[in-house]
């Protein structure tokens, strides 16, 4: 039980930096490249809408058995927890991207513009602005993807990724021992409770609308 949690964590954790890191990056290039009046810009927008929606719309379990073979070259192996990551990133990071994008809409366009006004760059305007004003939402957002990326492992765990998931198919469902089963369920239950209380304290500590 504390090896499949540990397992379940490390996925959870690994690939949800990854995820913030890749998300975010597809987030603002949805952003910048949205009415553009540039070709090439909107071309790009058009293949990362592409890429986002199509990889944030295939259900996982079907998404790992498409990735076999990529996951194959990537890791050298299909079993095991690291052969989880990649179909675990590439699910979760267009989630999060969509997240990023709306979060970054959702700013005042006033405050842009009046950094613009400044003499501000774009990677000013991305550091100074974009990010910190949105931080909330982006916490927010990827305390949402983590949850989901829990769950997630719980799949991937049947397919023999490891972790509580695999825990609680092999030693719990397929033995019919229904105390394991139980027991993983309520771990990742609080893994999961964990994730979301860490997330909620961060948006309340960074969220400059809270009154404290």
């Amino acid at each position: 039980m504390w090896s499949a949690t540990g397992e379940t964590i490390w996925m959870t954790v690994f690939s949800l930096v990854l995820v913030a890191i890749i998300g975010i990056l597809l987030g603002l290039l949805l952003f910048e490249t949205t009415d553009s009046h540039s070709l090439w810009a909107r071309l790009l927008h058009w293949l990362a809408a592409v890429f986002v929606n199509v990889f944030r719309s295939i259900p996982f379990i079907i998404l790992i058995v498409l990735l076999l073979p990529i996951t194959k070259n990537l890791v050298g192996t299909i079993i095991g927890p690291k052969a989880a990551l990649p179909s675990l990133i590439i699910s979760a990071a267009p989630f999060y991207a969509r997240m990023v994008e709306l979060a970054f809409h959702e700013i005042d366009h006033g405050v842009i513009e009046a950094a613009e006004s400044m003499g501000a760059t774009n990677t000013q305007i991305i550091f100074k602005v974009l990010l910190p004003e949105s931080s909330p939402a982006l916490v927010s957002g990827i305390t949402v993807t983590g949850i989901s990326l829990i769950g997630y492992t719980a799949m991937a765990g049947v397919i023999g990724a490891g972790g509580l998931g695999n825990l609680a198919y092999l030693d719990g469902f397929q033995a019919s021992n229904n105390t394991i089963t139980l027991v993983a369920t309520i771990v990742i239950l609080i893994i999961v409770f964990i994730f979301q209380t860490i997330g909620d304290l961060t948006v309340r500590r960074i969220d400059k609308r809270i009154t404290r």
